[in-house]
């Protein structure tokens, strides 16, 4: 009688290097990839709004790549554990296979599945198929996990040179009885009930073969301009890889033999790969301190005085593109329309949030985790953190970045100002970022009427930077936890 595994898919819907689907291959003859919808077990961090609208075209995508080789993709609902059970004694399977997830609350749930499954005389194998080198593969002289990125670097920079080929996603695969239920894609409910996603399927292609030509595309034609473009949010200087990579749509594998084989010259991959090695150090910090989604690494912070009077307004118009300061709105309106924000401008918007507005950080991060395709947990806290100042290597304290010097440094024509703040197209480029310099002759010259067309600055840039660092001096001086008025 011919061996059945079953290969639990959750962040790896592709075909190609997917270690799980190899490693059942080898072992078995018959072949079930299952999916389980069970957001309730990913709790607090189940998956937002645009999450839920790539995982449903992402399905979609690996289920018709598999019918393409014979097989199909099995959708279930409900606990995993319960799921997994029934799938194998329905399908006679005796094996099942995973990649590993390092959410804390998945890696709980896979331990105790993982357990119970074998207790039951299943044989069970995980795998990596989601990072180059797993969160306890590099560790300081102190035996501790690393808290900077540069030695991080260091260590792991000369590894992903030495990682093993990708393999090729197989030509067939055995069929699957048709007498085994699947739920369809639409069942699991995950698109908008409101068409808001117009602008996510004008931008985005999801699933393997979208992201293979994503790839493709960004080595043949962006990579040899990354250090200098990557930085200008009115071109498209990034790979936009990071929604692929979250749904492992691609593995990281994949992307670094594709770099590396199309610019073989370090000083043309290294700041690309560099990237890479900023997700991995992310992914260590969420295994070895699975705290920081809520709290700060650094406990000093946990006293910050957050600004107290206006926080819902401050918070609304931040969300909505409405804070006056451009560069920053259109970050936000960027965000709301395509699910995706460029990095220079994450950094912006989270600046001004966290320390102009000063509002806490788990709001923005809550707010990305919502709207972002690629919202991913390591990467989403890492870079809040970084931001607020409260994490590893974290931006300095007194770092706070000026929006409108940030705009015209890195967007000095205002073309991406234009596209998301349409209402200011007309001002000149000196005062794209600061139209509430312009004279009121020269504002009604170009059609804006600050407070109707576009709302006045929500917030004094030159005050709201004292106001934060008299907030940082005074957690550094052991002052209170009282949020503050004003």
């Amino acid at each position: 009688m011919p061996t059945t595994a079953l290969v639990w898919m959750r962040r790896d819907l592709r075909l190609s290097d997917n270690p799980a689907l190899e490693g059942a291959r080898q072992r078995c003859e018959r072949i079930i990839p299952v999916y389980i919808h069970s957001p309730d077990e990913e709790a607090p961090w189940q998956p937002g709004a645009a999450s839920r609208w790539w995982l449903h075209h992402s399905l979609e995508a690996l289920h018709h790549a598999l019918q393409e080789r014979g097989s199909r993709l099995i959708i279930r609902r409900g606990d995993s554990l319960g799921a997994l059970r029934a799938l194998a004694r329905e399908a006679g399977a005796t094996e099942v296979h995973w990649n590993r997830c390092y959410e804390p609350a998945a890696t709980e749930r896979d331990s105790r599945i993982k357990a119970a499954l074998r207790a039951e005389g299943l044989w069970c194998a995980s795998y990596n198929g989601l990072l180059c080198n797993e969160p306890w593969t590099l560790k300081t002289g102190q035996d501790a996990p690393y808290r900077v990125f540069t030695p991080y670097w260091r260590q792991l920079a000369p590894r992903l040179a030495q990682q093993p080929p990708p393999t090729p996603a197989p030509a067939a695969l055995p069929p699957i009885s048709d007498t085994l239920e699947r739920l369809d894609v639409d069942a699991l409910a995950l698109q908008p009930t409101i068409p808001w996603d117009q602008g996510l399927r004008e931008q985005w292609r999801p699933g393997e073969a979208g992201a293979l030509e994503r790839l493709s595309r960004f080595v043949s034609d962006g990579l040899d301009h990354y250090a200098e473009a990557r930085d200008l949010p009115a071109v498209e200087g990034t790979s936009r890889l990071s929604p692929h990579l979250h749904f492992g749509e691609l593995s990281p594998r994949q992307v670094i033999e594709q770099v590396q084989a199309g610019r073989p010259d370090p000083e043309l991959s290294e700041p690309y790969l560099r990237e890479l090695g900023w997700r991995e150090f992310s992914y260590q910090l969420l295994y070895h301190f699975p705290q920081t989604p809520a709290e700060p690494l650094d406990p000093r912070f946990a006293a910050f005085p957050w600004r107290s009077e206006d926080a819902d307004s401050l918070l609304a118009a931040w969300q909505q593109g409405r804070t006056g300061i451009p560069i920053v709105d259109a970050g936000m309106r960027e965000l709301w329309q395509t699910g995706w924000m460029h990095n220079r401008v994450r950094m912006i918007v989270a600046s001004l949030l966290t320390k102009n507005l000063r509002q806490p950080w788990q709001q923005g991060a809550r707010w990305f985790w919502d709207t972002l395709v690629d919202a991913d947990l390591a990467n989403n806290t890492q870079g809040w953190q970084w931001s607020a100042g409260c994490g590893a290597d974290a931006a300095p304290y007194f770092r706070i970045f000026n929006p409108v010097r940030q705009g015209e440094r890195f967007d000095p024509q205002g073309g991406y100002v234009r596209r998301w703040c349409p209402e200011l197209h007309r001002l000149p480029d000196k005062l794209i970022h600061q139209p509430w310099q312009a004279s009121e002759t020269e504002r009604e010259a170009c059609g804006v009427r600050l407070g109707r067309d576009y709302p006045w600055p929500i917030v004094d840039l030159k005050a709201s930077r004292a106001e934060a660092l008299a907030a940082y001096d005074q957690i550094k001086r052991g002052g209170s936890a009282t949020r503050a008025r004003s």
